[in-house]
């Protein structure tokens, strides 16, 4: 006999994304988290952009779930109130043999299915952001910005009015394939071990998420895809930021480069960069502003000595490593292992924010499928 339809570890905004999903079809979910409260960690360290969608690669995961997931998250924020704005973006080519890339890149993006692109020219761009030199832009007017604390508290708020229940400091110490379907090893605070029954398992985990995967019995472990640490550093402006647009240097290996973002309150930050490493640590080392602030002055040759302060860092759930091509998101359905009614989600990086809703969906179809 089941104790639940649904187990879900995770209460990051893809956790809470498809919780919300499941309870809305009816299933009875019961949401397990290993922190204290909701969106601790990924989902809370990050640039908070709602991505348009320009990079990704057509037909890809990243690509279909940011197109289709940004316009879901949209109307949502309109319809339940969650902060947010439509700023656009410019992204800039520094130099002139950099027109080209943007030229590819609005290709590209219109392959996507993302078609509201300009390509500006310098006089045009500098004329929309005067503090900005560049060689020409392209303008993104789909992307924006969200309060992500409000958005997962929004979802977290649908949630359990749709029946979700919480397991907060509580961690999923194994689980197994049975005939009758999934049990799942809970421990708690306390170390106590408490196991239960349910029809349904997704591992949105996201920076644990193949550790999990590699503690479930019947799950071959071949399946689980290599994880790769890619810390990203944020420094913030002091003062108010003179653009009133996200800036984006056309994008580096590993990153989209080190762009300029804008709070709902019109302040400042700059990053994320690319920083490989090999344990989960979230200090921003005060001495890589050196290279910020050369890279930010590519862009805004104005910025002032001593205008970035150290800000916050994220860590990137990556499934490629330094050198290697950009990895897909990795989004394991019962069809792909034969593992029973589970769901594993690796590799949910950016544009997962943005993504979260449409993911969510995905989820919720490939468990239940019609």
């Amino acid at each position: 006999m089941q104790d639940t339809d649904c187990v879900v570890a995770g209460a990051g905004v893809v956790g809470l994304a498809v919780a919300r999903a499941l309870a809305l079809s009816g299933r009875e979910v019961l949401v397990i988290e290993q922190a204290d409260a909701i969106g601790t960690v990924t989902s809370s360290r990050n640039s908070e952009v709602i991505h348009a969608g320009l990079y990704y690669a057509p037909g890809s995961l990243k690509a279909r779930l940011c197109v289709e997931g940004r316009e879901r998250l949209y109307t949502y924020c309109c319809e339940r109130n969650v902060a947010h704005d439509r700023t656009g973006k410019l992204i800039v080519a520094v130099e002139p043999d950099q027109l080209g890339r943007l030229s590819a890149i609005r290709a590209n993006a219109q392959s996507c299915g993302v078609g509201d692109l300009d390509l500006l020219t310098q006089a045009q761009a500098e004329s929309l952001e005067p503090a900005l030199r560049c060689a020409g832009a392209l303008l993104s007017p789909s992307t924006g910005i969200v309060d992500s604390h409000a958005l997962m508290l929004s979802l977290r708020g649908d949630a359990e009015t749709a029946g979700v229940s919480f397991a907060f400091l509580t961690t999923v110490a194994g689980a197994a394939v049975e005939a009758d379907g999934i049990r799942i090893d809970t421990r708690d605070a306390k170390g106590e071990i408490f196991a239960l029954k349910t029809g349904a398992f997704v591992n949105a985990a996201g920076l644990d998420a193949q550790a999990l995967a590699n503690r479930i019995e019947g799950f071959s472990q071949d399946l689980v895809p290599p994880l790769w640490l890619a810390r990203g550093n944020y420094f913030s402006l002091s003062g108010r930021s003179p653009f009133s647009r996200l800036i984006y240097p056309v994008p580096v290996n590993g990153g989209l480069g080190v762009h300029l973002t804008l709070d709902l309150g019109g302040s400042a930050r700059f990053g994320p960069d690319v920083e490989w490493i090999d344990h989960l640590d979230y200090t921003v080392d005060p001495r890589r502003s050196a290279v910020f602030y050369e890279a930010i002055r590519r862009y805004w040759p104005e910025l002032a000595d001593g205008a970035l302060q150290p800000a916050y860092a994220g860590v990137r759930p990556k499934l490629s490593g330094p050198g290697q091509p950009a990895a897909d998101f990795t989004i394991q359905g019962p069809a792909d292992h034969g593992a029973g009614r589970i769901v594993n989600l690796f590799g949910i990086e950016s544009p997962g924010l943005t993504a979260s809703l449409a993911i969510a969906e995905h989820v919720a179809e490939l468990l239940y499928p019609g």
